[in-house]
Order: structure tokens, then sequence, then C-alpha cells
């Protein structure tokens, strides 16, 4: 079985978040458990001299721990601290913004807390900077740090340390932000811009007075979304490079569905339509719906692969599988790639 350090991280800030009731015994078992499963993340691939899961997970898991106060073992903030020294948070080539943020987070909650030495907070100092400016040279044109989702965790590093006044790119990754806000449709990524909206940062749960904190919150229940009139074409492609696809090009057909719909219905769609050739699966996670199998051909953690979700010719898809709404006429590519 896979480590469960990213969910269960995820729980425990959000459980720290909330002020729960004090139960301590429920919340050092939650805690030993995280602490375990960081050392599973990476015993469990160590000839690889990364985490099984990713580096991601653990940045996480480590930012958990402190927002609870709860002391890291040096080792294991030393593996983040090589991890970004060499360079290690990219995938396929390319940035990882989300993962460095997550651990610029981490790193400035434990030296905040005062829960590492003199020496190694200063290291983490040091990190942090190098960290930051990276955020910055991510920026695009357009705002954006890295993609839509990435650029809530870069501002969390600006709110973190305190530098979101003095950097111009932190007005204009809000900005950007504040016209992307529809991509925001589940509540792990609510989550994760919520915070910044309110010039917060995870790192700020750790400093929370439960005692002081009034019980506002209000259920309410969310309108579905109203499907638009008519119907729509939309060509579906799947592709699988060599050599473990030697065609490479498997599917390519265009699939009639109502205007508005989701790109997962989509999928149905070209499912259930003769002569009955596509198939597909998902997997719901705290992110939303993830597309692990295409055709047969399952995305694989120990290959470090996952279904690319783009729009013809090359732009990568900045929602999920059950968020993106395509337009009449588009082509939808599913991408077997490596991270």
């Amino acid at each position: 079985e896979w480590p469960e350090t990213g969910r269960l991280a995820l729980y425990l800030l959000g459980l720290r978040a909330t002020c729960p009731l004090p139960d301590p015994t429920a919340q050092r078992s939650l805690i030993t458990w995280l602490k375990y499963h960081l050392e599973e993340d990476w015993a469990g691939s160590r000839h690889h001299g990364h985490p099984l899961t990713s580096y991601y997970q653990y940045g996480l898991g480590v930012l958990a721990l402190c927002v609870h106060h709860k002391r890291v073992r040096e080792e294991v903030i030393r593996r983040l601290l090589a991890a970004e020294r060499h360079s290690s948070f990219g995938h396929a080539g390319g940035s990882a913004v989300d993962t460095e943020a997550v651990v610029a987070v981490a790193f400035t909650c434990l030296e905040r807390e005062r829960l590492v030495g003199s020496r190694l907070a200063a290291e983490l100092r040091a990190a942090r900077r190098r960290l930051r400016a990276r955020m910055v040279e991510a920026q695009g044109q357009d705002g954006l740090i890295g993609n839509v989702y990435s650029t809530p965790w870069a501002m969390q590093v600006f709110i973190a340390s305190h530098k979101c006044r003095a950097l111009p790119a932190y007005g204009r990754a809000m900005a950007a932000l504040l016209q992307h806000l529809d991509a925001f449709s589940t509540a792990a990524t609510m989550a994760q811009a919520l915070p910044v909206l309110h010039g917060r940062s995870y790192q700020h749960i750790a400093a929370l007075r439960c005692r002081e904190e009034l019980d506002t919150l209000v259920p309410s229940s969310a309108e579905p979304l109203a499907e638009g009139p008519g119907n729509m074409t939309v060509r579906l492609v799947v592709e699988c490079p060599e050599p473990r696809c030697p065609q490479r090009l498997l599917y390519n057909r265009p699939v009639p569905v109502p205007a508005g719909t989701s790109l997962l219905d989509v999928l149905k769609a070209a499912a259930a339509q003769e002569p009955h050739d596509f198939t597909f699966d998902t997997q719901d996670t705290p992110q939303g719906v993830y597309l692990i199998r295409v055709l047969g051909i399952e995305a694989q953690h120990r290959e470090r692969s996952y279904w690319q979700l783009l729009s013809a010719p090359n732009t990568s898809l900045q929602m999920g599988v059950a968020e993106y709404r395509p337009q009449d006429g588009e082509t939808l590519i599913l991408r077997l790639s490596e991270w």
C-alpha cells in the first residue's frame, strides 16, 4: 500500500484550522501515524533518492507536523534541503512551483515556531529566499505563478515571509487569481485559495488561539450549474508514447455531447457511443476526480506516469477532469506523460 502522507497531512492541517474540541489522544494517534508514513514514504523508495509519493506530499507532512508544534527529525528536514539544493522538485523537465512553495512554507513554519536549532534555522532561511526568488522567476505574463492552482501556494510563500507588500509579483499574482476564481470549485482547491484571499498562509494556523475563535461557520448548499442550450461536438484524442505504445495514437474520434458539459461527461459519452471501444476509470481524491486508466492503460505512481489533460495542440488544462468544460469544436488530448 502507498503511504498516506499527503492525505493525512491535509487532514491534520484542516483539523488544526477548525479548532476542534480538545482530544489529545486522537490527535496524538494521527500525528504518530503521519510520522510513520513520512518514514515509510522515504524508505519505500530509498534506492531512487526521493519519496515514494512525491516531494509535495512529503513537504505537506513536515508542514502539518510543524503546525501542530511537533518536532521533526533533522534527517527528514535535511532530505528536503538536499532536494532544494539539487533542484529536485521539478517534474518532466519543468518547474514544480506548488512543491517548492509547500516546502518554503514548511521551512518558514519550522523556523518561526523555533522547532529547529539556530544553525539549521539559518539554512532554512537561505533556502526559503532561494525558493521565493524562483517564485518570482516562474511568474508568467498573465500574472500566474506556475499555473492557476500553484499560484495561491506561491502567494503563501510571500505572505508567510512578510514580503507580499514589497514584491510587485504578489500584486500581479493576486490580480490574476481574482480573474480565475471559477477554477477553484472543489473543497481542496478552495482551501488553497481562501487563506490567500484573506492575507494568510497555512503557517498562520500554528498561531491560532482557538479559544478566541468565534463559531461563524454557516452551512450552505451549492446551486447546480445550469447546462447551456443545444449540443456540441468535441474531438477526443488519446496519445501514449513509445516504447510503451508503438502505435502512439490510440484513439481519435468526434464525440457529440450537450453544450456546457464537463470533460468527464465527454469521456462518459465516448464510452457509451458505438462501437464501445473507449474505456476509462477515475479515482476520487482530496483534489477531485483523478483520471487513472484510459483504454486499459493505467497511470503508475511507481513509473511516475499520469494522464495529462490538454487542449490541442499542446495547452495543458488548468482544471480537473470534472471541472473543465470544453468548447464546441475543441480537440481534447489525453496523453500518458511522466512527472
